[in-house]
């Protein structure tokens, strides 16, 4: 089975706060880059591991890890409602693994798959539909989180399920590195904001801008140079988070904590554990080589971008 990963950071600022300098060009030109990898490559599976951000999954009921077995684009920042080429025969012998070793797995046949899932899929396969696709939903918003040892032996699982396929694969993690958007918690927000945490599915269209609409001006604020605006991105922990994943020193993570997370990369910081799924993944195919192609620590994106690809040594 051939396999390679790609792990990258996603931002819906991206194209809505421009940026007057080379940063935005190199960006978007390591992406384009890894889609050139990824078009050569011709993947006939991609397993791809993101984040929600209350926008699919919601406190009426918040698995800590989905496969969505149907699924489509929950319409969130303008990547519209398409369904997601699944193969559902596929997926569900992944489901049926997962229970097999031992995973209480939660799938879906209805999956709404927000931006987590398809701006990496826009960006590295140039549309959320172009490949055949598997989304695996790991819970990095919605406290209690699933613990970091737990979403190892997700990734190291469905890696030995893939192991064992035919076709030529392609791992994409998604999310991170640093960054605290202004996302409600629950617990600390007012009973209305509660409620949508609760209930919040398939919003108005004039309630999802309103919402998009205060991410947007804190990019913009952060933009103007309003420090103040949201908490600074960490550098620092990213790199030592990266050097970690190059390095496939992946015990790390089996005691990293919530709070280590969130006092080092913010609220959305915890959604490394799409990263470290990805890469357990691929680690569980054989010991791997990676490149890191890209860091920046883009404030007025709300984010610590990275990419990353990986593949094993001997495709290496």
């Amino acid at each position: 089975m051939p396999v390679k990963l790609i792990c990258a950071s996603h931002t819906p600022m991206m194209d809505f706060v421009p940026l007057d300098d080379t940063i935005e060009t190199d960006v978007r030109g390591t992406f384009a880059a890894l889609a050139e990898q990824v078009r050569a490559y011709d993947p006939e599976l991609i397993v791809l591991f993101a984040p929600d951000h209350f926008n699919g999954f919601f406190y009426d009921l918040m698995p800590p890890f989905c496969v969505g077995l149907r699924a489509a684009a929950a319409g969130d920042w303008g990547f519209g409602t398409s369904t997601l080429d699944i193969p559902e025969a596929t997926a569900l012998e992944l489901v049926r693994a997962l229970q097999a070793a031992d995973l209480d797995i939660t799938y879906s046949y209805r999956m709404q798959a927000d931006h987590g899932f398809t701006q990496p899929l826009s960006l590295l396969a140039g549309d959320v539909t172009r490949y055949p696709v598997i989304p695996i939903f790991v819970n990095g918003a919605a406290r209690p989180l699933p613990p970091c040892r737990r979403v190892l032996k997700l990734g190291e699982e469905v890696g030995r399920f893939l192991a064992q396929r035919p076709e030529r694969v392609l791992i994409i993690g998604s999310g991170g590195l640093s960054h605290d958007p202004p996302t409600p918690q629950f617990g600390e927000a007012p009973p209305e904001v509660e409620e949508f945490l609760i209930s919040g599915r398939n919003p108005s269209e004039e309630a999802r801008d309103r919402r998009q609409q205060k991410v947007i001006d804190t990019g913009r604020r952060l933009a103007a140079g309003e420090k103040g605006a949201a908490r600074l991105l960490n550098p620092e922990w990213d790199r030592s988070l990266l050097e970690t994943f190059v390095n496939a020193d992946l015990e790390r993570f089996r005691t990293m904590s919530d709070a280590e997370i969130l006092a080092e990369g913010g609220r959305g910081g915890q959604e490394i554990r799409a990263w470290i799924a990805a890469f357990a993944a691929l680690r569980a195919c054989g010991a791997y080589q990676a490149q890191m192609h890209c860091y920046r620590a883009i404030d007025e994106w709300i984010v610590g971008m990275a990419m990353v690809s990986a593949e094993p040594l001997a495709a290496a």
